[in-house]
């Protein structure tokens, strides 16, 4: 079984990143920063937080789902926020995608938010909402259960350090992964973390028996080319040791979003 976690970008780079999906041809898709705009008149939409202007694709969702038409979507929204479609305002919903194999059975979700609530009627503050989803899988193939999680880590805008939010972020966590997961099972966890490798959030974590692969198998930089700032962390994966690992990379080429693409197959 191969998954996948990787932040997207809002489709900033869709076309490489369309067809790099198709073609890593992975089991599950765990997908952050997804954007979906049913309203929407254009293909691009643009934000605006302050200075930072950037194109967000108008309906990712809906083209990655067309992409892999071998797999149920789940679309999970932290918020919804208004943008510009042309010089007409426009909603677009924003959050969490888990794409997975038509072969494989889901036996249970967990949906709920790790910090803050829905955001309805705009993006709002820093920090903002942000969601989890888990799902438990019955792999046909494998004769085995196992759950896969992903989230989105909240953004504090001064750093990545440790924060009462992200503390409490990371206990939420640990609770909704409690709901679903069953002791004796393989589980995975990953996303764009926001956090980096010291941060207490790996010690709560430790708590379900999970550990890091981008570290402990000495990769240093999540980030592509386009991410120009320091500090080359925030995409994890996790693993409890009931996980055999056949392989692991973090994916340098091609460069399909300002983060890099995490790619786990299990045996």
């Amino acid at each position: 079984m191969k998954i996948l976690s990787l932040n997207v970008w809002g489709g900033m780079l869709h076309t490489p990143l369309l067809a790099y999906l198709a073609a890593v041809d992975a089991d599950v898709y765990c997908l952050q920063e997804v954007p979906r705009a049913v309203a929407a008149r254009s293909d691009w939409l643009t934000y605006r937080d302050g200075a930072v202007e950037l194109q967000q694709r108008s309906n990712l969702y809906r083209e990655i789902a067309t992409t892999l038409p071998g797999h149920d979507g789940f679309f999970a929204p932290a918020m919804r926020g208004e943008l510009l479609d042309g010089d007409r305002p426009c909603f677009q919903e924003f959050g969490l995608a888990t794409f997975i194999r038509h072969d494989l059975a889901v036996i249970g979700q967990a949906l709920d938010f790790v910090h803050g609530a829905f955001s309805p009627d705009g993006f709002g503050a820093h920090p903002r909402a942000r969601n989890a989803h888990a799902v438990r899988l019955y792999d046909y193939a494998a004769d085995r259960p196992l759950s896969v999680v992903h989230f989105h880590g909240l953004r504090e805008v001064e750093s990545k350090g440790d924060t009462v939010n992200r503390d409490a972020q990371a206990e939420a966590l640990v609770s909704l992964i409690g709901r679903l997961h069953r002791e004796g099972e393989g589980l995975v966890l990953c996303g764009d973390f926001n956090v980096l490798p010291e941060s207490r959030t790996f010690q709560a974590l430790a708590r379900l028996g999970l550990t890091d692969l981008v570290t402990t198998r000495g990769f240093t930089d999540t980030r592509t080319s386009l991410y120009t700032k320091p500090g080359r962390y925030a995409d994890y994966m996790l693993v409890n040791d009931t996980i055999r690992v056949s392989a692991f990379t973090v994916v340098e080429a091609p460069e399909v979003s300002d983060h890099r693409a995490l790619l786990l197959t299990i045996d």
